[in-house]
């Protein structure tokens, strides 16, 4: 048996190496590093993808979700809803930006922001809200666009774990995650399901005024080189990581594919287990699998352990709340202010989810969680 990594990139690499050679030779022979052609082909090909206007690369997914929070033209103390359960990230630039996060429960079944506690938490300082669509499941976004389009409030999608997942409208559309707010905001790290060989990030948005503005805001404010009409950062997506991603997206679906296979592999062993909770797949939208969570009843840490000793990884996403992290405790949030959060923080733990899983990992894997409990 291949040995089992959390993220097995080197597999995954080895089955379309001639094309990802090829195509960062073509970088180096072109030596366009920055704001190559390249760069400008994948903003093309992944707005085609997610059927959206306008995508502005920029160097990583926090940059993403920074920039496109600067775009809105908040002011200091403006409030922005967002969940605790989350990477650090997303509270990170809000914090950055001198806005103020304002944390709300998630489903936790889905792991996604809960609407109920966004229409609760609302003020007249209110101006953004960020759901994250976390470990590949879509947030429930159309009532979460009701409240917003109710209150006069902006929606930026955090992304970063959900490229390629669909929600689904009551209506019968199917939309890609990210296309439904003022913007949406992606992360390529190398372990993303759409990932690089470095950091990498992207906005999209259906909004051409808004667009014109975030592509200004990446590059120095400029709109002419020199000339600086706005605040600005420097965050551009390097060539040779388009490069690598305009090949991978070409294969994007077919590793969503492989990733559900999986996810069906270990519902189906972990189904009849009464200490493990598998994964729900919302009924309003399509799981990617970004990550494959499971909540289990006890001894968290300790399985992790015994994981560990059966050379299977495993990660705890997250083991502490953004509300109770330190670097957050100037908000005055503490605990037993969002019980569920906190409780999912307990009791979570991912298991091996990548493109390159076989029947072989996957039965050594299941069989080794189930031994433990038994």
């Amino acid at each position: 048996m291949r040995n089992i990594e959390m993220v097995d990139l080197k597999t995954q690499y080895q089955a379309i190496k001639p094309d990802i050679d090829k195509a960062i030779q073509d970088v180096l022979d072109s030596v366009r590093f920055i704001n190559g052609k390249i760069v400008s082909d994948f903003a093309a090909n992944l707005a085609a993808y997610l059927k959206v206007k306008h995508v502005i690369p920029c160097t990583n997914g926090t940059d993403a979700l920074q920039i496109a929070l600067m775009g809105l033209d908040l002011q200091p103390g403006d409030e922005v809803i967002t969940p605790s359960f989350t990477y650090v990230a997303t509270v990170e630039v809000i914090a950055l930006l001198k806005l103020r996060p304002v944390f709300v429960e998630v489903n936790t079944d889905t792991f996604t922001l809960d609407p109920a506690s966004v229409e609760k938490a609302i003020t007249p300082k209110t101006k953004a809200i960020v759901p994250v669509h976390l470990y590949g499941q879509t947030a429930d976004m159309q009532p979460i666009l009701d409240i917003a389009k109710k209150h006069n409030i902006s929606i930026i999608e955090d992304n970063a774990q959900a490229i390629g997942a669909e929600y689904y409208f009551a209506d019968g559309r199917k939309v890609k995650t990210a296309t439904m707010g003022k913007a949406g905001c992606f992360s390529f790290f190398p372990s993303k399901n759409l990932g690089g060989y470095g950091d990498g990030g992207a906005i999209c948005t259906n909004d051409d005024e808004f667009a014109a503005k975030l592509k200004m805001i990446v590059n120095h404010g400029q709109r002419v080189q020199y000339y600086h009409d706005t605040i600005g950062v420097n965050s551009r997506l390097d060539s040779m990581q388009a490069a690598i991603l305009n090949v991978k997206l070409g294969h994007l679906d077919k590793y969503i594919d492989a990733r559900r296979k999986a996810a069906a592999f270990y519902d189906k062993v972990f189904q009849n287990s009464k200490a493990i909770t598998v994964p729900v797949e919302a009924k309003y939208g399509k799981h990617v699998y970004h990550q494959y969570t499971i909540k289990v009843t006890d001894r968290r840490n300790e399985l992790q352990k015994y994981l560990a000793d059966k050379k299977i990884p495993s990660m705890i996403y997250y083991p502490v709340p953004a509300h109770l992290q330190k670097a957050y405790s100037y908000y005055g949030f503490g605990q037993g202010d969002f019980p569920a959060t906190e409780k999912l923080c307990q009791h979570v733990i991912s298991l091996p989810m990548h493109t390159e899983l076989d029947e072989e990992q996957l039965n050594y894997i299941t069989e080794s969680v189930l031994n433990f409990y038994n």
